[in-house]
């Protein structure tokens, strides 16, 4: 089949666990890969994906075959492809705006960001590269809190004419203004904040959703996480932190029973730890009452590689954008959406989500495949809109 092509924004630890998956899984079948959601979608395995531009800011990254750049500092995920051949893809001066704090700059010489002190791109630039790449689908991994930047990417991506997918909690898709964008020029647009193959959020959502079905009253609950890449560094600034905090806590409440009071729920990212590198540690307490209002609660702790997690899950987010482009759909494509991100236009459980997806992948799902079916659950009908 002919490959798919992206190109990445922000060639950090997500970026390199994904250029080193769609390299593990070339000479895999169906039968030998482990790991992944679907093996094939619309015909397309992970290997069938190209990359063919990206964009940094940092001085280690900048100008370097991207193929090198995934294993330059600051990165410290975990390398379980490394055998990874030049791709002739160089790392282009991307633009900076607010994509990345400012404290981050004189942290240490291990972590810190070195600005590459290049001119910048104007919007026409990276349209026009992303034109001459033939670049069909544009990978958002810009750090948390860069609002701007996000945006400028976005809008270069309509410009183009390219699908976008917004691994991150800027809340792009979930704006309504930016999705009727999307939805004008007819180009397909997932997110917003991608959800990990099995992370946090996902575990957090799966217990609330029991305790909801067994009829176990959730009274309170909170989700701590540590970790020591530059995701937790960056979020070190709380100012940048407010839109992940508000995607993570939207995912757990949109599936509980009743909305918690802010005081009975915290969820988001807690504290840098640097020697535990691109690891990401997470507690869960969940407090609640059973029959005659007898209390029982759940303690747990989650012990995950951060950017592994969430690569499987973009390999699927870009072979639905795929399919959407094939089949000429355009706007919000929000069953993967709901499946794939924590902050989805519509929130729906994960069961929901999932037979949304399957259908949405096989073609089923109506003569509108992208219309947002009705629901009677809560979350079916809750819409999350508050970009």
């Amino acid at each position: 089949m002919s490959k798919i092509k992206i190109a990445i924004v922000g060639i950090g630890n997500c970026a390199s666990s994904l250029l080193q998956g769609i390299n593990y899984y070339k000479g895999k079948d169906e039968g030998s890969a482990t790991g992944l959601m679907h093996w094939a979608i619309g015909g397309y395995s992970p290997c069938d994906i190209q990359v063919v531009a990206a964009f940094d800011i940092d001085k280690r990254k900048v100008g370097k075959d991207v193929a090198e750049a995934i294993f330059s500092e600051p990165n410290c995920t975990i390398i379980f492809c490394s055998d990874i051949k030049q791709t002739g893809v160089t790392v282009r001066m991307g633009k900076t705006l607010d994509g990345y704090a400012e404290h981050m700059q004189d942290y240490d010489d291990r972590h810190s960001f070195v600005p590459a002190g290049l001119p910048e791109p104007s919007a026409e630039d990276v349209i026009q590269a992303l034109k001459d790449s033939d670049t069909e689908i544009l990978m958002n991994y810009l750090p948390v809190g860069s609002e701007e930047a996000t945006k400028f990417y976005a809008q270069c991506a309509l410009d183009a004419g390219v699908a976008f997918v917004n691994n991150i909690p800027v809340f792009i898709a979930s704006d309504p203004v930016w999705a009727k964008r999307f939805e004008e020029k007819n180009i397909p647009i997932i997110g917003d904040d991608i959800k990990a193959q099995l992370g946090a959020t996902i575990t957090h959502r799966t217990l609330t959703d029991l305790f909801r079905k067994r009829g176990v009253s959730l009274d309170r609950t909170y989700q701590l996480n540590t970790g020591g890449n530059t995701d937790f560094l960056n979020m070190l600034n709380r100012s940048r932190l407010a839109s992940k905090k508000k995607s993570k806590t939207e995912a757990v409440q949109s599936v509980t029973e009743q909305r918690l009071d802010d005081d009975n729920i915290h969820v988001g990212p807690s504290d840098y730890v640097a020697w535990q590198k691109d690891n990401k540690v997470c507690f869960i307490r969940m407090e609640g009452r059973l029959f005659g209002d007898v209390p029982m609660n759940i303690e747990m702790r989650l012990s995950v590689e951060d950017s592994p997690n969430s690569a499987g899950v973009a390999i699927d987010s870009i072979r639905c954008a795929k399919l959407a482009l094939e089949r000429g759909e355009g706007g919000i494509l929000h069953a993967p959406s709901a499946y794939l991100c924590k902050h989805p236009p519509r929130q729906f459980t994960d069961d929901e989500a999932y037979r949304m997806t399957e259908a949405f992948i096989d073609s089923s799902w109506g003569e509108k495949r992208n219309e947002v079916p009705d629901h009677s659950g809560q979350s079916g009908k809750q819409a999350i809109s508050e970009g």
